[in-house]
């Protein structure tokens, strides 16, 4: 079968495989859709704080089940998503419920490697059926998970001013989930572009490019009282650190992104306001579900966010055309037919 390893920064080779054997308690999965990440470009480029090369890519998966364990609810045929954060079950966090945060957790493409190949075998508790969506849908799923579990971290309400900082495809997952729960959602980023798509098929409230007067605009769009929810979706260290200035007396700061660098910010102004700061990592099942939901429900935009696709075989020539902004890339995917 053919894969395509990242051998280092910058360097993606084809590599004929083996078709690998089901283990025991696994789904043997025929990829078919996968999705490009944000994360799959940092690893290219060089900067993704968790990584050791060579690496297989790769975490946005769906595809069809070829064998699955006696009595399984999967069956040969079945589309499926993946949940890419293989946790061990045991430790603190997963003894909670908090899965995507296992001490021991072994992220698909990251710290193993991934689906940017033919085939895949991995344990039945995280492969699922995704019925009545498209596999391009499948594999969309679990990057608007991490969205949909970012507000919910937010505990998002009704009416709340929320601010989303970055307009790539996680501030996108974070703006479709806060306003499915009724906020009323700005969203700012220095690219006109991205700030154009969200605009057109978001239904956010309002777009503000970042720059001179960005301050002012997102004090009057508030009447002065800034948001009620911020979320920084923008992977920049001096974004996060603005964005405490964004966040209303009383309110709430969710970090999705995650960069290889410490975070400052003024203890005064922090305390004045009360704020409630959070981390925001990956999802658990049942944000995976929250999206599911939602897609089949018609709420999620999912054919404007497929902009770019390409075969498993073009990936080491034209991925690194994907990371070029006049690309306009919002959400790329990897076809295997």
């Amino acid at each position: 079968m053919l894969t395509i390893v990242c051998e280092t920064p910058g360097t993606l080779r084809p590599r004929e495989e083996p078709k690998p054997t089901r283990g025991e308690g696994e789904v043997l999965l025929r990829i078919r859709r996968i999705g490009v990440c944000g994360t799959d470009l940092h690893i290219f480029s060089g900067n993704q704080p968790y990584l050791a090369y060579p690496r297989v890519m790769g975490h946005e998966l769906a595809g069809t089940v070829e064998e699955a364990p006696e009595g399984s609810a999967l069956h040969r045929g079945d589309q499926a998503y993946v949940i890419p954060y293989l946790s061990c079950g045991e430790c603190h966090a997963c003894r909670q419920g908090k899965t995507n945060c296992c001490s021991r957790i072994q992220v698909l493409g990251v710290h193993r490697d991934g689906g940017m190949t033919e085939y895949l075998s991995l344990p039945e508790r995280f492969v699922r059926k995704a019925a009545s969506i498209t596999l391009d849908q499948a594999a969309m799923v679990e990057f608007l998970a991490i969205g949909a579990h970012a507000v919910r971290r937010g505990a998002v309400m009704d009416g709340q001013n929320v601010l989303v900082v970055g307009a790539g495809p996680i501030g996108i997952a974070v703006a479709i989930f806060a306003r499915l729960r009724g906020a009323r959602v700005t969203m700012l980023d220095t690219r006109e572009d991205r700030l154009r798509f969200a605009g057109a098929h978001l239904g956010v409230h309002e777009v503000v490019q970042a720059g001179e007067g960005d301050h002012e605009r997102l004090s009057a769009i508030t009447g002065g009282d800034f948001f009620d929810v911020v979320f920084d979706a923008t992977g920049s260290p001096k974004a996060m650190e603005r964005g405490f200035g964004f966040v209303a007396h009383g309110g709430a700061y969710v970090l999705v992104s995650i960069v290889a660098s410490d975070i400052r910010f003024n203890d005064p102004e922090f305390h004045k306001r009360e704020t409630t700061l959070l981390g925001s990592r990956n999802a658990t099942p049942e944000d995976f579900e929250t999206v599911v939901d939602a897609l089949r429900a018609g709420d999620v935009p999912s054919e404007a966010l497929l902009t770019h696709s390409l075969t498993l075989a073009e990936v080491p020539e034209h991925f690194a055309g994907l990371l070029d902004p006049a690309a306009g890339v919002i959400k790329a995917m990897v076809r295997i037919d």
